[in-house]
């Protein structure tokens, strides 16, 4: 075997950070980093770049470590790395999968419906939907809340394109701060609270800064913003698909069990998550063999009370497929996160993020440090920080690592590209939304990025 050389760790890991491939390695990701945050404009899914850049760096790895005959820590780093994406993965998908399953139930649609039914001011739709996107984005994925919320906008005021921008502004924000005090809300809260360094209660005291974050931005946008009627949408009827309020309480019922798994008997919380997917495919069981016998029910009732409509309704009762629900999950959000995982773990297995980690929290204190996070996550995908952070692991308290889970999420608002919302909206909106429109309003953003800070610390000590 040959021998070690100088620059490797006791451990028998290889300090490649001053070497040519720690060099090429770096490149690549940094690569592959602009073609994710030129998405926008390249129209190229952020996922490619990083599972090719994922792929050449774990080869180079792979490659060295054999050439000084220790192949089985590279490997065994490897595996480690990809334990921990698949535990996040299977996790993201049974979240995904309900929230797609309720979609398809009809049950954000019949929101849709209810809110552009009321007639509602420009100003309290505006209100509407960024407190609607702040509570639902809690527990169902940020993304799906602000596309949900950006129809809403789009079906009330399609030519008002100043109201669209800085109501979309508003969205990004309040789904951003929203995901924030639970662990079901984004990625970085999941990965944080399955890392076990905040339990699962604790994210809750993160509530009232995350509200400041959205309230204060939303507040001086909402004067800029016409206050006269907007007429009612009467045209559209929509009915909610059979099993939608059941499947609501399995969901509920699933974030229960995870948290248990998680909380009484230490187990990972995917445990408790790929228990409630087999909830959910018990229902769907239920509802195939139930459909004849309903519809029968239904036409009967239909044809005694000569309900026309209740008859035309019959068409919305379909079977349900619940491997139609993991298929639209979003692979795309999925892949882009094994890749980043995976980069980031390669990169801190050569040594970088040992540099960063001295760099950041050795000379600076644990509060700058995380604020800087926090505006770093506006221009680099939240996730890849986070994941940087926990793989540093440096010493820090827990209203220290409630301080970084809180500036990673509701940093991603400073700019449009800061989040997977933020780009969204700007594709589903094709241009009302833009960079620039979200530039003109960062100050606002900032305002509320800093005042949750100082309401973190006033709070929590």
């Amino acid at each position: 075997m040959v021998s070690m050389p100088s620059w490797a760790s006791a451990a028998g890991e290889l300090n490649l950070t001053t070497s040519l491939a720690g060099f090429t390695a770096l490149s690549l990701f940094f690569i592959a980093y602009l073609l994710v945050i030129g998405e926008e404009f390249i129209h190229l899914r952020k996922s490619k770049p990083v599972l090719v850049a994922a792929g050449i760096i774990w080869l180079i790895i792979g490659w060295v470590y054999t050439q000084h005959g220790i192949p089985t820590h590279a490997e065994e780093a490897f595996n480690e790395n990809l334990l921990e994406y698949a535990q996040l993965l299977l996790f993201l998908l049974v979240a995904m999968t309900y929230i797609n399953a309720m979609e398809e139930r009809g049950v954000f649609d019949s929101l849709r419906v209810w809110m552009t039914s009321k007639g509602l001011s420009l100003r309290s739709l505006f209100w509407v939907t960024g407190i609607l996107a702040f509570a639902i984005s809690s527990f169902a994925n940020n993304l799906t809340t602000a596309m949900l919320m950006c129809a809403i906008v789009l079906k009330v005021a399609p030519t008002d394109n100043k109201f669209i921008n800085i109501a979309c502004i508003n969205i990004v924000i309040a789904s951003n701060a929203g995901g924030v005090f639970s662990p079901f809300g984004d990625i970085t809260t999941l990965m944080i609270w399955q890392a076990g360094l905040v339990k699962f209660e604790q994210f809750f005291v993160l509530f009232i800064p995350s509200l400041v974050n959205f309230l204060i931005p939303a507040l001086i946008m909402s004067f800029f913003i016409s206050n006269e009627k907007s007429e009612p949408i009467l045209d559209e009827e929509f009915i909610i698909k059979r099993g939608a309020k059941r499947i609501i309480f399995l969901f509920v019922l699933t974030i229960a069990t995870a948290v248990m798994c998680h909380s009484f008997v230490n187990m990972p919380p995917v445990l408790g998550m790929m228990m409630g997917l087999g909830y959910l495919k018990f229902l769907g069981f239920y509802l195939r063999r139930s459909l004849p016998r309903s519809l029968n029910k239904k036409r009967t009732l239909a044809e005694i009370n000569n309900d026309e409509k209740a008859l035309k309704r019959l068409g919305n009762i379909v079977p349900f497929d619940i491997f139609d629900k993991i298929a639209r999950a979003e692979w795309d959000t999925l892949l882009f996160f094994y890749g980043v995982v995976m980069c980031v773990g390669g990169l801190g297995f050569m040594g970088y993020l040992s540099l960063v980690s001295e760099l950041l929290y050795s000379n600076w204190s644990p509060t700058y440090a995380n604020i800087a996070v926090g505006v770093l996550s506006a221009i680099v995908d939240n996730i890849p920080v986070v994941f940087a952070v926990l793989t540093m692991n440096p010493a820090m308290d827990l209203q220290q690592w409630l301080l970084v889970t809180m500036t990673a999420g509701v940093g991603g608002s400073l700019l449009s590209v800061g989040s997977a919302s933020g780009v969204a909206l700007m594709g589903q909106t094709k241009g009302k939304y833009s960079f620039i429109g979200h530039l003109k309003w960062s100050w606002v953003i900032a305002l509320g990025y800093a005042a949750s800070i100082y309401v973190h610390f006033l709070i929590n000590g």
